[in-house]
């Protein structure tokens, strides 16, 4: 890892330790820690941090970044972090500046569009939106007879339907009928509705294995302080069994999602390679969340079913990041359709590469 990302993750870090604690945070039923954090990472340019610094944001580089997802995932931030991020890097393809505040992007699934009409209004429904209620823009990309579109959108134009996700953040339906956007503009080659998917997709990976990150620390921690007949439950082969299926299922998750980083990153288009990375990451990161937030939970026993205890925080969360830009389902049917199509001898030397 390069100093720079060391300076951005101490960064983010740091402002997590202080004002995102996940027990405070579970305490406070008014919710009134999260314009303190979210006023302290944009203090520190985290959320527009994708964004270069002549379009209003900070200029950090693509792996600056997915580490800073990575270390969001380990403290289950419940701000709309990574998607400002992900909409911020959107409208920077179509050189477009970001605004100040809270920011998600349109559509967050491969099954939805949004259409460019004649006059340049856009209309459309996206479900299952992340923080579309809490968001003042819309990074929204479009489809319409010239191609693909890039538009900055104000939110209030949208009407929006409120919904939850498995781990009760807001998860809802937009719903554009013929709305002038603040800037629309064509998006450069490349760039279209897959290449969203499979930015949000590895986003997410990175976050989920963030959280299982923390879950195995907290399943270890917990299982070195429970006594059950005299002994530590950690001395038990079972819960033995059990953590070591969960630091498995955390380390395939942490290798699938930085190998799919990486591979972004570095490569100079979405190409095949990224494709087959960036899949591949999402399937292998939704599957670690069901099995290792399951086995968490397992270590843990009836303290863990309690919805007060913290692991809950990291559980739900990784599991509704499962369904965000595409679900394992719909990456392994697409995956399966690429492979059918190129055949698997014209694409392993793209796995053997990595």
């Amino acid at each position: 890892m390069a100093e720079s990302d060391n300076i951005v993750v101490e960064t983010a870090e740091k402002i997590f330790a202080d004002l995102a604690d996940p027990q405070t945070i579970n305490n406070d039923k008014t919710k009134s820690w999260q314009a303190p954090l979210w006023q302290a990472l944009s203090e520190s340019g985290l959320p527009l941090a994708w964004v270069p610094d002549d379009l209003g944001g900070s200029g950090a580089s693509l792996a600056d970044g997915f580490a800073l997802l990575n270390a969001a995932g380990r403290f289950a931030v419940a701000v709309p972090l990574a998607e400002t991020m992900l909409a911020g890097w959107l409208l920077a393809q179509a050189k477009i500046a970001s605004p100040e505040g809270e920011m998600t992007v349109l559509p967050a699934s491969p099954r939805d569009r949004i259409i460019v009409d004649a006059d340049g209004a856009l209309s459309g429904r996206a479900r299952g939106v992340p923080f579309a209620k809490a968001a003042k823009h819309f990074a929204v990309l479009a489809h319409g007879r010239d191609g693909v579109s890039i538009a900055l959108v104000d939110a209030s134009k949208g009407r929006i339907e409120s919904g939850l996700n498995v781990g009760y953040d807001h998860s809802d339906t937009v719903t554009l009928d013929k709305v002038q956007p603040v800037t629309v503009k064509a998006a450069p080659k490349g760039v279209d509705q897959t290449t969203l998917m499979l930015m949000g997709g590895v986003a997410r990976s990175l976050q989920i294995a963030g959280a299982l990150e923390s879950m195995l620390d907290i399943s270890v921690r917990y299982s070195n302080e429970r006594v059950a007949f005299e002994k530590k439950i950690s001395k038990f082969q079972a819960v033995q069994h059990n953590l070591a299926r969960l630091a498995g299922e955390s380390a395939a998750a942490l290798a699938a999602a930085t190998s799919a980083a990486d591979a972004i990153a570095n490569a100079k288009s979405f190409d095949d390679e990224v494709y087959l990375e960036a899949a591949s990451a999402k399937i292998r990161c939704a599957e670690a969340a069901e099995k290792g937030g399951g086995i968490a939970h397992q270590v843990h026993g009836a303290i863990g079913f309690t919805i007060e205890h913290i692991l809950h925080r990291y559980s739900l969360r990784a599991l509704a990041w499962r369904d965000d830009f595409g679900s394992e389902s719909h990456w392994a049917v697409e995956l399966g359709k690429l492979v059918a199509s190129r055949g698997a001898d014209e694409l392993w030397p793209l796995v053997a590469s990595r």
